[in-house]
């Protein structure tokens, strides 16, 4: 049974061997991180991260509220469900975990999450054992039809989200995720650019058959696109280097005004930029990076820096400046798909970073939410489109259609970059 085909089309069977692989993922991630973080699973306080105990716990609460809880007639509904429909209450071995004070993530505030009484790494994993039998229980009997389906991929794709927070946790904090979890591919060959030229293009629905779709999917957008060349991959770290080795942290022209005060304040706070890359000096002390010697995180390791290697761990900041510098600029969200439209043999490649574009995220014209309100509709405005997939990224969940998307400083997303030009 392939595990990596499209979560969004596979029927009950495949889909609940798909549950099963996510599950067993969550739980050997929180095993390798328990041997390393100690039973609590303590992190940072960060904006960025979030408490390895409590995303567990998210996840079961989460599969619970739109699958066990949810009743028959509204979850058999699919995207047409009432989300305020009344819940049945939780299971009584479940409460302390399923209790919605705790992790239910639209009313619990993210700073909130390190102060609360979390349920111990025996309970969760616990929790998370009963969760999976209780879907899987609900869904061998459930309609067949992409409505009956619908919150078993939903549920699915939540987790393996969850999964891949997981991994870019450990790589933030040096941490190793066990000899399960993914590692940078090898560096592909090197593609020249590719010349479009232009035309109309529509973004959202297309008429391709597809049985599940996230909300910022659908809908429509009509964009007439000017002729324009992109990059056939993101780019390389030997490009980014280049960059660093000309001063390109120190020269404010290249930056925007949002992009130049939060290299400021990264700066106030300590931090080093790039976040991946470093030149350790002789007592162990970074220095300036240059082309040799530099190393590059990957989880619980500094390795030489792969020239070739994608770029990553890059903010939509520090990609704006790039470009700038380079006399390019990156992708609106119209053309990385028109470039993604075309055939594999062009040599347009993506699914090494995921790929910051130049547009904020927004809704297609005739959005509207899915049951779970929060998924996009909060995030409109300030958060930056990003298209493609990471290494990270479970394989299931790929698709040239999916809008990813994160506030423009992030830098801790395994997130690179391509350019463009006229």
């Amino acid at each position: 049974m392939d595990l990596d085909a499209s979560f969004r089309t596979v029927a009950a069977p495949q889909l609940a061997a798909m549950l099963r692989a996510s599950r067993q993922a969550t739980l050997d991630l929180l095993t390798v991180l328990a041997a390393q973080l100690g039973p609590a699973l303590r992190v940072p306080q960060r904006d960025s991260l979030n408490l390895p105990l409590w995303e567990a716990g998210h996840i079961a609460w989460f599969q619970s509220w739109w699958i066990a809880r949810l009743p028959a007639e509204q979850r058999h509904r699919g995207a047409e469900a009432d989300p305020l429909a009344p819940r049945h209450p939780p299971a009584p071995v479940a409460s302390p975990l399923d209790d919605d004070r705790l992790h239910d993530s639209s009313h619990v505030p993210h700073a909130s999450r390190w102060h609360l009484p979390l349920p111990d790494l025996q309970a969760t994993r616990e929790r998370l054992h009963q969760g999976l039998d209780e879907t899987l229980a609900l869904l061998a009997h459930a309609p067949g039809d992409d409505a009956g389906l619908y919150f078993y991929r939903l549920v699915l794709a939540h987790e393996d989200m969850h999964q891949e927070a997981g991994l870019m946790l450990a790589q933030q904090l040096g941490l190793d995720p066990g000899p399960q979890a993914p590692r940078p591919p090898a560096a592909p060959p090197a593609r020249p650019e590719l010349s479009l030229p232009g035309g109309p293009i529509e973004l959202g629905e297309d008429g391709e058959a597809e049985a599940f779709r996230f909300d910022n999917e659908c809908g429509r957008r009509q964009v007439e696109l000017a002729p324009f060349r992109i990059d056939a991959r993101p780019l390389r770290q030997r490009d980014f280097l280049a960059f660093v080795e000309d001063g390109g942290y120190e020269d404010p022209r290249l930056w925007s005004p949002a992009g130049w005060a939060w290299r400021q304040a990264r700066a106030a706070e300590g931090e080093a930029l790039p976040r991946a890359l470093r030149m350790p000096g002789p007592d162990g002390a970074r220095a300036p990076i240059n082309q040799a010697g530099a190393e590059r995180r990957v989880f619980a390791r500094w390795l030489p820096v792969d020239p070739e290697a994608a770029m990553q761990q890059v903010s939509a900041f520090e990609a704006e400046a790039w470009c700038r510098w380079a006399g390019r600029r990156l992708p609106t969200e119209a053309e990385w798909l028109a470039a993604a439209r075309l055939p594999p043999a062009t040599g347009f490649a993506w699914g090494e970073v995921w790929e910051w574009t130049a547009e904020a995220f927004s809704p297609f014209e005739g959005f509207r939410p899915h049951p779970y309100r929060d998924y996009s509709q909060p995030w409109f405005g300030d958060h930056r489109v990003l298209r493609g997939a990471a290494w990270t990224t479970p394989m299931r969940l790929r698709d040239r259609r999916m809008r990813n998307f994160y506030r423009p400083g992030r830098h801790d997303v395994i997130a690179g970059f391509r350019s463009c030009a006229p």
